[in-house]
């Protein structure tokens, strides 16, 4: 299934733009390996062709697929959550505790997405998911982070951690527009700490800031198809046509960390595990889902609820309405103002979408054009029209 999730994303994106930048082919493809991890087995589960021990998917099995891909560096993200074979409906409901786990997971997903608004800071975000998983008498789990996705990077310096922990502390920071994230929620039905599996860890990323000169022949070999291929973004060893010599250079390039490894992370067993991952744009109209399965709730019956303070958060929309330029009345001082001077109205934002015009047609401000009050130009009006259409 790993295998089969990254031929689709190669070939998928293939198919896309075609752009050329100095006669060369704009980079695509995987941008994190497909991982399929089952029940309490928590993410970065990717085996080999080799390995011995591959899993059977049995009728009942929670699996969480995780997938990445990009173009030109710019990357986008999903994970959903599945149950193998029959599914949950209304007469035949999940309840109990999985009901809990799955429910918690989404309605912890949406009040993310609330809250990621410019101004806000990832600490709200981070103590709301707290109080989700808290009203469904579940846990979030430790240590996983939602990173700000860059070009060609995957893990940003900002990041929303899932709880406060001392362990995984994070820099509070103020989310800005235009930002991307790659939101991950994790809800278990266990304590929320995670184990590292006894077997060998398959994806790993390249250490850009460590340097070593490699002894063994098949490090060198490694390290070189490494930076060739994959300097940036995480990539896992089926990607190399040697996988045996890949797994002897492997050693060498991680006992001098010019490679770090994802390791397969695992709760409790017994424990129910749910992940839903998506990746998130923060634009002038509000924040925006760009990826990520919609969540089919209709066989999952929970019986807790969350409590007024989420959900006045679940009732905000995500939308911005946004005071069109030629609907802003001015003040007396504004018209009283120089022409060449510095719009206020600019300062107040509301010229924010005109910003980009200027460096196509040059000094365009509504504050420039003769005003009685409102912007009542039909010609303005059109222009306007016009211009955010095209963008």
């Amino acid at each position: 299934m790993c295998k089969f999730g990254d031929s689709v994303i190669n070939q998928k994106t293939a198919g896309i733009y075609q752009k050329k930048v100095k006669g060369k082919p704009i980079e695509r493809g995987v941008a994190f390996p497909t991982c399929i991890s089952v029940n309490e087995c928590v993410c970065h589960n990717c085996p080999l062709e080799s390995d011995q021990d591959r899993q059977l998917l049995r009728d009942g099995d929670l699996v969480k697929a995780d997938v990445g891909c990009y173009i030109d560096g710019y990357m986008s993200v999903a994970a959903h959550s599945f149950i193998v074979g029959s599914q949950p409906t209304v007469q035949y409901p999940l309840t109990g505790v999985r009901a809990d786990v799955m429910m918690a997971a989404h309605v912890a997903s949406e009040v993310a997405v609330k809250l990621m608004q410019p101004g806000n800071t990832n600490s709200q975000v981070t103590q709301a998911i707290s109080k989700v998983a808290e009203a469904y008498g579940v846990f979030t789990v430790a240590g996983v982070l939602s990173h700000k996705l860059k070009r060609f990077v995957i893990d940003g310096n900002k990041a929303i951690a899932m709880c406060d922990d001392a362990e995984h502390k994070v820099e509070t920071h103020t989310f800005e527009l235009n930002e991307a994230y790659a939101v991950d929620i994790v809800m278990s039905s266990g304590d929320g700490r995670l184990k590292e599996a006894e077997a060998r860890a398959t994806i790993f990323k390249r250490a850009v800031d460590k340097s070593y000169r490699l002894k063994m022949r098949a490090s060198r070999y490694l390290f070189n198809e490494v930076n060739a291929r994959f300097p940036a973004l995480p990539f896992t060893l089926r990607s190399f046509n040697d996988e045996r010599q890949a797994r002897m250079g492997i050693v060498e390039c991680l006992k001098h960390e010019l490679l770090q490894a994802y390791p397969v992370l695992y709760a409790k067993q017994g424990d129910y595990v749910v992940q839903f991952k998506f990746t998130v744009l923060i634009l002038p109209s509000g924040p925006t889902r760009i990826t990520g399965v919609t969540c089919d709730l209709d066989g999952v019956q929970s019986e807790k609820t969350v409590n007024a303070e989420v959900n006045v958060i679940l009732a905000q929309s995500t939308k911005v309405r946004r005071n069109l330029p030629w609907t802003v009345r001015c003040t007396e001082e504004e018209e009283k103002a120089p022409q060449e001077a510095e719009c206020p109205q600019q300062r107040k934002g509301c010229c924010s979408l005109l910003e980009r015009a200027k460096a196509d047609v040059g000094s365009f401000c509504p504050y420039w054009f003769p005003r009685n009050g409102t912007y009542e130009s039909l010609q303005i009006t059109a222009y306007c029209a016009v211009k955010l259409f095209l963008w």
